[in-house]
């Protein structure tokens, strides 16, 4: 479980749900009748309720008001296993409330009650101390600035500082247009309009895009720039060169809270030594989630692998096929399957003849390069979950992490767990799960190394 530390503005939502069906007598506005009432955690606190719904662990380091909604606020995020050692409370500041009125699923006006004014020398210490004691053992850090007094010039820079002085991935979602505030930052991420404003440049094409993010990484030294572009998906510099990673096409109910979804999942996929487009991905996938939600929502890992694997119905994450699978007789096995050729296909027809339902364990892009170098895979775990996942014979892919498909096979405990016949005189990882182990030959002449030789060959010839 990764160990996340989130420092920045901490805002209570608060929602007013009901319908407007006429105008007042007393002015030109609607009358709500109000038919319930939610309150969330917003702010860099929804930042970390995201993360909680990832699996991390995280601490929050903030600033409440000594009032009954901090108190509220900080009795919320305890509920939610979020650790509050971080939060101060301010006796001289409200909490941070934001009301937003909901008529028949529509806002109509949101109320803010908030003291935006800098933090006093006290309290900077305080959270800076608290930073200090922290950064060692946790595994990134996330700058939540929401404007609202927490993280000034000075406070930003001195933890971006410590963050890379101890190799801390460190990632800001700013505000403002002085960006020398997050210089030296892992990554920000700015919207487009607030980029537009901050760099004085119109973000109207693909040239000012790529000078936009050469900005970032050369004046402000961010390693790796990137911007948002709310239907547009997320850009981002590899090499020199624009990328553009797509959003995922899904109907928008309401966009608050997008963003801290976005910082929040980049954060987790590059520690977990994601790529950025693969984190990029990731994040797109789990804003679908969240704006197709009505308030400060949040996105599972198993409606972010939902989203991600929707391309064919075949390929599940671990909890979602042991929901699907019944008492048929299954059947397992494994692999990078990286370049499906007609061996693989040959030894997963046969696997399927062992039984009912054929399940593959796929090996993550993390996973494999672990396993094979740094030059594999050739083919990205994405498409290779879909080729294997469009073979009639198999019915179900799952992409796995781990460098053995051991806690797969542990979940599933399978009727048969299919091998390789190189394994005879060998231990089968996750026999003692499965009823039966069956060891099968390859078809003659077939095998990745072989294949990649031969590209290589016909690329020299």
């Amino acid at each position: 479980m990764k160990q996340i530390l989130v420092v920045g503005d901490l805002i209570a939502d608060y929602y007013l749900w009901g319908r407007s069906e006429r105008l007042s007598p007393e002015a030109p506005v609607p009358v709500l009748e109000v038919q319930r009432e939610s309150k969330n955690l917003g702010g860099a606190a929804n930042v970390a309720n995201n993360l909680t719904s990832l699996k991390a662990k995280v601490f929050l380091c903030g600033v409440v008001g000594d009032d009954l909604e901090g108190e509220h606020f900080i009795n919320a995020l305890k509920a939610k296993n979020i650790d509050t050692s971080g939060i101060l409370t301010d006796k001289t500041r409200c909490t941070t409330l934001k009301t937003r009125i909901i008529a028949q699923n529509q806002q109509i006006v949101r109320v803010d009650k908030e003291i935006k004014d800098p933090l006093n020398a006290d309290l900077r210490k305080k959270l800076l101390d608290f930073f200090t004691e922290k950064i060692q053992e946790i595994d990134g850090v996330i700058l939540s600035d929401y404007n609202k007094g927490v993280l000034d010039f000075e406070l930003t820079q001195k933890m971006i500082a410590l963050a890379n002085k101890h190799h801390k991935l460190i990632l800001c979602d700013p505000k403002g247009k002085d960006y020398s505030k997050y210089a030296h930052a892992s990554l920000i991420t700015p919207n487009r309009i607030e980029l537009e404003q901050a760099l004085h440049l119109k973000l109207d094409s693909h040239a000012n895009l790529s000078k936009a993010l050469q900005i970032l990484k050369e004046t402000y030294r961010i390693a790796m720039p990137l911007v948002t572009l709310s239907e547009q998906g997320i850009a981002f510099l590899e090499k020199g060169e624009l990328v553009n990673c797509p959003t995922i096409a899904k109907e928008v109910y309401d966009v608050t809270g997008a963003g801290d979804t976005v910082i929040a999942s980049l954060t987790l996929s590059l520690l977990e030594e994601k790529s950025l487009k693969e984190a990029c991905e990731f994040a797109n996938a789990a804003a679908a989630v969240v704006v197709g939600k009505m308030g400060s929502a949040l996105a599972s890992l198993e409606e972010i692998a939902l989203i991600l694997n929707q391309t064919h119905p075949k390929i599940l994450p671990l909890e979602k096929l042991l929901e699907t699978l019944d008492q048929q007789k299954i059947v397992f096995t494994n692999g990078c399957f990286d370049i499906l050729h007609k061996g693989h296909a040959s030894y997963l027809q046969k696997a399927k003849a062992l039984g009912d339902i054929l399940i593959v364990g796929l090996n993550s892009d993390a996973s494999v390069k672990r396993l094979k170098g740094d030059k594999r895979p050739i083919v990205g775990e994405k498409d290779r979950a879909f080729l294997l996942a469009s073979l009639s014979c198999v019915d179900y892919v799952v992409v796995f992490e781990e460098d053995t498909p051991i806690k797969l096979i542990q979940a599933l405990k399978p009727d048969i767990l299919v091998k390789g016949a190189n394994y005879l005189n060998k231990e089968v990882i996750g026999s003692e799960f499965a009823k039966e182990t069956r060891l099968m030959e390859f078809e003659e002449g077939y095998s990745t190394s072989a294949i990649i030789e031969k590209i290589k060959r016909t690329c020299n010839d």
